[in-house]
């Protein structure tokens, strides 16, 4: 973590740094952070950080006790499957409005960005293959043109993805989803956006389904 912010928006930058540092796992969950050393990490004041760790707290990223140390929020798998049932529902939403719009061109997309999918699932790279599924799923997202829906589908993965790498050792069979993303291009090739709006649902609830804990 030696990334210092050279740019002019440093509230902006120091926010998005520390909550990519968080979603990522570089600081991990119950880890104390303390103002002073994410000042020195990021060449920046201590005011930034501490604004910024102020809106992470709103987002439930971290957590202040009442002895007024600060640390990273442990992550609750339980309440995770709220999280699910939000994006699938969302996710077929976006693919509704998306369905008079889509081309040969965004279903070949959509295959390419699932056999990366596959090929860094087979290498163990979690993030990359995470990368790769977000990638097949946003081309509906995008070609909704809800830039809100986008937006709040984007917040919500980003938290998942936490969930995601951390337990990552814990997910059982997850080369299926590989699978389940065929079915899905398979329903809009036929056109058939009840089989389409299925499958997508069907991707996230064995998402979740796939924990092993």
């Amino acid at each position: 973590m030696e990334d210092k912010i050279q740019r002019t928006f440093v509230r902006q930058e120091a926010y998005i740094k520390l909550r990519n540092w968080i979603l990522d796992g570089t600081l991990a969950p119950g880890e104390k952070l303390r103002d002073k050393d994410l000042a020195l990490q990021l060449g920046v004041s201590r005011t930034p950080i501490r604004e910024a760790l102020l809106r992470l707290e709103d987002e439930g990223l971290v957590k202040s006790t009442p002895n007024r140390s600060t640390m990273v929020s442990s992550i609750d798998f339980h309440s995770a499957f709220h999280l699910y049932s939000i994006v699938w529902t969302l996710e077929r939403l976006a693919l509704s409005q998306a369905f008079g719009s889509f081309t040969e061109a965004h279903i070949q997309t959509m295959i390419e960005a699932n056999e990366n999918f596959l090929q860094k699932m087979k290498a163990k790279d979690r993030l990359s293959a995470l990368e790769a599924d977000y990638d097949f799923h946003s081309v509906f997202v995008t070609l909704s043109q809800n830039h809100e829906l986008e937006k709040i589908i984007s917040d919500i993965k980003a938290k998942l993805k936490r969930l995601d790498l951390y337990y990552f050792d814990k997910i059982k069979n997850a080369l299926i989803s590989y699978d389940e993303h065929k079915k899905i291009i398979e329903a809009l090739k036929q056109k058939n956006l009840s089989m389409a709006l299925e499958a997508v649902e069907h991707n996230w609830k064995n998402s979740f389904n796939r924990f092993e804990l």
